[in-house]
């Protein structure tokens, strides 16, 4: 099997780098951070470069790549720890694609492609507890069509999205819906999360919305799926960053004379960071190789490969800012800002140990025995 990445996927890779490396540079991050958590610019930047019509289909104005191109992408954003969500224009944009009837596909699908259109998924709720199938949102059915009441909560850039895709019950069942901003009946409130970045509270009242399917569980599963998969790429890319500024910092500084990096204690501890950013770029590959699989494997492969990057983001996090000693943790150095931000991916669509009962709950009956 050939693991190389195609000339396209290097062009693409070096593109979304040298972005990164110019045009969001760690004093910007800081202003928008100051400015509220969100830049519209930066996302119709993103847009620009076709980053929000990656998995978008052809014949709806997007490239229509796949699963391992948005990897790519996502890997170099969060080298740049980027805080604008690119990664729900691919979650969007794979659940209108397989599940949408054909004239809300023709509505929004070429919008998310160009960037005019931030289409956010508004899933948490605070008794689900990560649970995908618990849902006090409902739905109800009108002479217009369908509105909806509830409440959803850490909506990413919730107050600045122009649309949200919402699961809510219906008739006893999961559905999904997309809700428009400027909607009757919804309300923000918009705030800034730990890592600096924005999201909101969402709350409807008998608010118009559009039915995308009556299969919502499957729709909600592959929409956080995809999500997960975004979300391990870039902490490849935030881990990245940190074990080459650690590593950086060990050979700089120095005691009794020579450069700390010496040390034979401290050189385990790098070897150790060092294999646990590698385990995680290796299951990041599996989780974006497994999207495109039937949903049983494809859920178990995500689980798998969520708590696998939870254990090395938490470790990756905690020995580099150890191995700085006190500047690791202060707000003028980039070191913390990642800190910060492995911290809050590793609570993301479920947290390690949510995910360890989802592996252990989707074992088969031959997990771990080799006949």
């Amino acid at each position: 099997m050939d693991f190389d990445f195609s000339d396209d996927q290097q062009q693409l890779r070096d593109a979304a780098r040298k972005w990164v490396e110019k045009g969001y540079t760690f004093e910007r991050r800081r202003g928008i951070v100051a400015a509220g958590g969100f830049d519209r610019a930066v996302y119709t930047e993103l847009a620009e470069l076709g980053l929000t019509a990656l998995t978008v289909p052809e014949e709806h104005g997007g490239m229509g790549l796949g699963a391992i191109d948005a990897m790519v992408v996502m890997e170099e954003l969060g080298r740049g720890i980027v805080m604008e969500p690119l990664s729900h224009a691919f979650i969007a944009s794979s659940v209108l694609t397989q599940y949408a009837p054909d004239d809300v596909k023709a509505a929004w699908l070429p919008r998310i492609a160009s960037g005019e259109a931030l289409v956010v998924l508004a899933q948490v709720e605070r008794k689900a507890r990560y649970k995908l199938d618990v849902c006090e949102t409902k739905a109800t059915k009108n002479h217009s069509g369908y509105a909806l009441t509830g409440i959803k909560n850490i909506v990413p850039a919730g107050d600045k999205a122009d649309a949200y895709l919402v699961p809510a019950e219906f008739d006893g069942k999961l559905c999904m819906f997309l809700v428009e901003r400027s909607a009757g009946g919804v309300t923000t409130r918009g705030y800034l999360t730990q890592d600096g970045s924005r999201a909101s509270d969402l709350r409807l009242t008998n608010t118009p919305a559009t039915l995308v399917t009556t299969d919502g569980l499957a729709a909600l599963e592959l929409a956080v799926d995809t999500g997960i998969a975004a979300l391990c790429a870039e902490a490849v890319g935030v881990m990245d960053k940190t074990a080459a500024a650690t590593f950086d910092y060990l050979n700089q500084r120095k005691q009794f004379g020579v450069p700390i990096a010496s040390f034979q204690a401290l050189r385990h501890r790098a070897a150790d960071l060092k294999m646990q950013l590698e385990l995680a770029r290796s299951m990041s590959y599996y989780a974006s190789l497994k999207l495109g699989a039937p949903t049983e494997e494809r859920r178990r492969a995500i689980a798998r490969a969520k708590v696998q990057l939870g254990q090395s983001m938490r470790f990756v996090g905690q020995q580099a800012v150890q191995m700085h000693g006190g500047i690791g943790v202060t707000d003028e150095y980039i070191v913390s800002h990642y800190f910060k931000k492995l911290t809050q991916l590793e609570m993301t669509f479920g947290d390690t140990l949510h995910h360890l009962g989802e592996v252990s709950e989707r074992m088969q009956d031959t997990a771990g025995v080799f006949a």
